[in-house]
């Protein structure tokens, strides 16, 4: 696999994560665009990266 073919996995992860997190904690995701701190946005956005690899973990 070449960089640019991890970058664009690694894109795309990230994004699905933003979208999931977009749809099941919109508070967290507006709070942070509210008050330009992304830590919780970044705090969360981990926790979900996080589950989904232990998921993926114990399916395997």
């Amino acid at each position: 696999m070449s960089v640019a073919g991890a970058v664009g996995i690694i894109a795309a992860t990230l994004a699905a994560a933003t979208i999931w997190l977009l749809l099941t904690d919109p508070v967290t995701v507006a709070d942070a665009v509210n008050e330009q701190d992304v830590t919780p946005f970044v705090r969360q956005l981990a926790r979900v990266l996080y589950d989904a690899v232990i998921r993926i973990a114990r399916y395997l």
